[in-house]
């Protein structure tokens, strides 16, 4: 799903320009020092840089935002990855003494890719994407985003598009960055539900009664269900497909829905009859009585990366980054847009650093800020930078990011009053 007008042989060129005048370098800061309510918590941060010709250089640390703009301005990463808060400075790992450098926080955090989805989407396979399988993104965000702030009580969740085939979700309240590996397993485990390999036919199995957590779920998946699986994927509608389908049923139905087909061809039509036949079946047996349901889920239900949720030391690609493979930047969603997100209206770093060329509007605006420009160099670069990330279409998805900062900053300043009242004299 590459860009048509990115090249990848460009970005040793682009990267340059893209870290010294459109990184929101000043958020990126602000998001990760949260309000520098705990000592050193950017300083002990791991950050990651995969360099060109897949060079990988973790154990990255850095004192303040300058020393990381520095940094990233020299070495000009293609990837950037985010790891944990550590005991010690991570750049430091290899002289503290052998067993005390460890992880001890870090943002929870999910992975959905695409690539897990593969059996379930006829429209495309392993890294490529289209509009008809995007919705599996959209269900999963939505099922995800509900669970963890009603049934866990997260409030600070950010969501970005990875550019190219998947989503993050970091969860950055201090409780969840709080997190032991024993506790990020369960919310991990309590939220995933299909459950199996390439061999397992059967991936979803309900028992009675269903638990409030799956009910809420599968409310969502019947929105978007009839969509996805029986317009977008056609899933009843050639006999591959069909048989698929069949084969997560009971055998008494599938033998009786084998024959009902044969009359009836229209694939809502068909599902109608899958719906009939759970509806008998929930009145006559205690076994198998869910299977209508389970095939929703199946086809439907976010399909997690339970690994990268569960490690405290997990890497996980940062927001902002660019995909070296398609050029598309790795921005944050707007949630209230979602279902009109497109991956493809994604910009790519060509694209921006292009934008930048245009001719500029407001000159005399732009002259009075020159003059103040001399003033303070330091304020007239950062102005510079805010300036230039405006004029592109990078620029709402820099908004989106400090709205979420703004309802973060507002969790911190309970916590930076409490530190100060402490810190007074009576």
């Amino acid at each position: 799903m590459s860009s048509p007008n990115y090249d990848s042989a460009c970005l040793p060129d682009l990267l340059p320009l893209y870290y010294r005048r459109l990184f929101p370098f000043s958020q990126y800061y602000r998001w990760l020092n949260y309000g520098g309510v705990q000592k050193n918590y950017f300083q002990n941060r791991e950050f990651s840089f995969t360099l060109k010709d897949d060079i990988y250089v973790r154990y990255q640390s850095f004192s303040t935002q300058a020393e990381l703009e520095k940094e990233m301005l020299k070495m000009n990463p293609y990837k950037i990855d985010i790891g944990a808060i550590y005991s010690h400075r991570p750049n430091q790992h290899n002289t503290v003494k052998s067993g005390t450098f460890h992880a001890l926080e870090k943002e929870l955090v999910f992975d959905i890719d695409m690539t897990d989805y593969d059996d379930v989407r006829s429209c495309c396979s392993a890294a490529d994407i289209c509009c008809k399988c995007w919705i599996l993104m959209t269900i999963a965000i939505r099922i995800l985003d509900r669970a963890l702030r009603d049934d866990f009580g997260f409030q600070q969740l950010l969501w970005v598009y990875s550019g190219r085939r998947g989503v993050h979700c970091w969860v950055c309240d201090e409780a969840a960055r709080k997190l032991s590996v024993a506790a990020r397993s369960a919310v991990a485990e309590y939220l995933s539900l299909v459950k199996g390999g390439d061999e397992t036919v059967k991936k979803v199995v309900l028992t009675d009664p269903i638990h409030p957590f799956i009910r809420e779920s599968l409310t969502l998946v019947e929105r978007y269900f009839p969509r996805y699986a029986l317009q977008e994927q056609d899933i009843l509608g050639c006999k591959e497909s069909v048989d698929k389908v069949l084969a997560l049923m009971p055998e008494d139905v599938r033998k009786e829905l084998q024959q009902d087909f044969q009359n009836e061809k229209k694939p809502e039509n068909r599902w109608k009859l899958v719906k009939d036949q759970a509806k008998r079946k929930q009145g006559t047996s205690k076994k198998g009585q869910y299977f209508e349901k389970e095939i929703m889920l199946q086809y439907c239900y976010p399909r997690l990366d339970v690994n990268v949720s569960k490690g405290v030391n997990h890497l996980l690609k940062s927001p902002f980054s660019v995909h070296p493979k398609t050029g598309r930047i790795s921005v944050p969603m707007d949630l209230k847009e979602l279902e009109t997100f497109d991956p493809f209206a994604v910009p790519t770093i060509s694209q921006i650093c292009e934008e930048l060329d245009r001719p500029r509007t407001g000159e005399d605006e732009e002259k009075s800020e020159d003059a103040k420009e001399k003033e303070n160099e330091k304020d007239a670069a950062e102005r510079r930078k805010i300036r230039d990330y405006k004029r592109t279409s990078l620029a709402k998805y820099v908004k989106y990011f400090d709205q979420f900062l703004d309802g973060l900053a507002r969790s911190w300043k309970g916590e930076l009053l409490k530190k100060s009242d402490l810190q007074k004299d009576f």
